[in-house]
């Protein structure tokens, strides 16, 4: 057990300066904060000798750093490679030990903590018998401070209520899992509708017959085989589809391509690896594919590369149920495409013309981009908007609004709620008689532990997050992106699957019945999620506005302007309802302008930095549960005041 923290300890943050990491750390420094720690984060010169611990010369960077600030509890992390995470730890630890710097050598240092990944903390432990305790990234604040040894009377309400409704719910979550009542789940018979299973059949007909049967929201979950033959991952797949359609708990199949398959469809790939999912190479795999797959409905990834060409490919031969963009993404801004990001916005303007012409959904594919590059939690919501109201002007009438909950990780559940209700509401405001928004959300990609148990108990968790979105209405989510419980660990196989689909849909039911008892919290009018759902509202607002004003083409058109899309915004800076327009054309070069000028974030942006470097220049951090743009003192800037930058800046 730790040593309780006393007022005088001072914890001292420290991680080589090669990782970027940074975004736990500085949650953890404001937790401790939070509570009346003193919590210092290690200076640039301390980072670079923390990789360097062998150097005399170096190291004394970081005693001088210890000893500046006295600091008793050092906290070291690691997030990169394992072996090298646990030895670098190994080689401070002799280090300090060899200056005689651990307390019971008489020195500063009473307590030692690592973080890293899973391996790197079960090595660390085996190599530093002196550690404290050790951090593998899945912990809640609650849990993070009782490891850390912080008194629960440290923790102020204001902290100790925002972080309640995590707890409660993984409470929740871990009773559904121990009990295991979800293995009786059952499929849903949804065969009551014209055309279902068939060529004709469509998200739209789906939902619809769920809705006014009063179904479960439709499942789905991403499936692909990583395996080095190509002919054997393929056939592996297609057995995986048929093995889930017997079953028939999933109802929406999305198949994960390979990265091949994405940027390089039908040319002869030679020896060149996969980048892992299943690699499909051809119309008559995917053909194959759709086959296996009845009566579920089936959808995938867009191209990198002839991103239109594979649009009409995917309808040929999947009947896509519905089309995914990411517009800003998937191209050299990632590593993951050739194209520039104009280049790529072109293309996928030009694709959604196409899935316009073709009646389908479609599902931006952008926020949760933004926000793994660090972006705050106002642009997560701006780039949703965005991405919304070009689709409209491209003439789409459908739209998926993916909501990735857990993004970051470190997210507070009261966060979540007010983020996804802002975004959804504003989205909203552009839906008519010729535009309709589904919500799909789901689980975050890095939030699952790599503990089984726990994993299940955190996707029951984020499904009752899910479910009090939008508590009052029993038709929402219409969909749910399952990410299986297994994301941590390892590839999700068939059974893997059907057991995450059955916890979420049983999680989901329990929570309803719960609340209706009384017996678990209505978020529906929670105070606290009501303020910054209205913050969040007001700073979107503002930069949406702000776009509107300074990039060339987005402008307020005279009244009967033709080609254009204006949405409605319930009160704009005069407090009247003002227009925001999304021209046809130049839909691309608004959108990039939007990125390239620092309306929308990304301080964490690893490619392009120079062409985006009006982008990068936001510094966000984590303050209380949700992300902002800070100054340079690490306070919250309002969005005026940022916007106001903005307009200072050369275009």
């Amino acid at each position: 057990m730790p040593r309780r923290v006393a007022r005088a300890d001072c914890f001292g943050l420290l991680r080589p300066a090669l990782d970027a990491h940074t975004l736990g750390i500085a949650s953890v420094a404001q937790i401790l904060q939070d509570c009346g720690c003193r919590a210092v984060a290690a200076d640039a010169a301390a980072c670079e000798a923390a990789g360097r611990p062998d150097d005399p010369a170096a190291f004394s960077a970081v005693e001088r750093w210890l000893r500046e600030n006295r600091i008793t509890i050092l906290g070291f992390s690691y997030r990169l490679d394992p072996d090298d995470g646990a030895a670098l730890f190994a080689r401070l630890a002799t280090r300090l030990k060899a200056r005689r710097l651990l307390a019971e050598q008489g020195g500063p240092l009473k307590a030692l903590y690592f973080a890293g990944l899973p391996r790197a903390c079960d090595l660390a432990r085996q190599r530093v018998p002196e550690a404290t305790g050790t951090f593998c990234g899945d912990e809640t604040p609650a849990e993070t401070l009782r490891i850390l040894g912080v008194a629960a009377s440290r923790v102020p309400s204001a902290l100790a209520q925002g972080i309640a409704y995590d707890e409660d719910r993984l409470a929740f979550g871990r009773d559904l899992v121990r009990r295991a009542d979800y293995l009786g789940v059952k499929p849903v018979d949804r065969s009551g509708y014209p055309g279902y299973g068939t060529e004709a059949d469509t998200l739209a007909a789906r939902v619809n017959h769920g809705l006014a049967n009063r179904l479960p929201p439709l499942v789905r979950a991403h499936v692909g085989p990583y395996l080095p033959d190509r002919a054997e991952a393929v056939r592996v797949f297609l057995d995986w589809t048929r093995q889930l359609a017997a079953v028939g708990l999933l109802d929406v199949l999305s198949i994960g391509t390979s990265q091949l398959t994405q940027s390089a469809f039908g040319e002869d790939w030679g020896g060149r690896p996969n980048g892992g999912g299943v690699p499909l190479n051809c119309p008559e795999e995917f053909a194959a594919v759709w086959r296996a797959a009845r009566p579920m409905l089936v959808r995938t990834y867009a191209g990198t590369r002839d991103v239109p060409a594979l649009a009409r490919m995917y309808e040929e031969t999947i009947h896509i149920a519905w089309h995914a963009l990411s517009l800003w993404w998937f191209c050299q801004v990632d590593g993951r495409g050739p194209y520039t990001v104009r280049e790529n916005l072109v293309q996928h303007i030009e694709t959604l013309r196409y899935i316009a012409s073709t009646g389908k959904p479609y599902e931006p594919n952008v926020s949760h981009h933004f926000a793994f590059r660090g972006a705050d939690d106002v642009t997560y919501i701006v780039a949703a908007v965005l991405a919304a109201g070009a689709a409209k002007a491209c003439g789409v009438r459908t739209l998926i609004l993916q909501a990735m909950l857990n993004t970051p990780k470190s997210t507070w559940g009261v966060a979540d709620l007010a983020k996804a209700r802002a975004m959804l509401a504003l989205v909203r405001e552009l839906e008519d008689d010729r535009f309709r928004v589904l919500l799909q959300p789901r689980g975050g990609l890095d939030y699952f532990s790599h503990d089984l148990e726990k994993a299940k108990a955190q996707l029951a968790a984020v499904t009752a997050l899910m479910d009090d979105i939008e508590r009052h209405d029993a038709g929402s989510p219409p969909v749910i992106h399952v990410v299986s419980y297994s994301e941590a660990s390892h590839l999700a196989d068939p059974a893997v699957v059907n057991e995450s689909i059955q916890i979420t849909r049983h999680a989901l039911a329990e929570w309803r019945r719960l609340r209706a008892k009384g017996e678990v919290d209505d978020m529906a009018a929670h105070p606290d999620v009501a303020a910054r759902t209205a913050e969040l509202l007001a700073e979107s607002r503002t930069i949406l506005h702000a776009i509107e004003d300074m990039v060339p083409g987005w402008h307020r058109p005279a009244e009967k302007t033709p080609a254009v899309f204006c949405a409605q915004h319930p009160q704009g800076r005069s407090g009247k309802r003002q227009r925001v327009s999304f021209p046809r054309e130049p839909l691309a070069e608004g959108l990039y302008q939007a990125f390239a000028r620092g309306f929308l974030p990304v301080p964490y942006l690893w490619q392009c930095r120079e062409e985006f470097a009006q982008a990068i220049a936001w510094p966000t951090r984590l303050v209380h549960g949700s992300v902002k743009v800070v100054d340079t003192d690490g306070k919250p800037m309002p969005a005026g005041e940022r916007m106001r930058r903005v307009a200072g800046q050369k275009p």
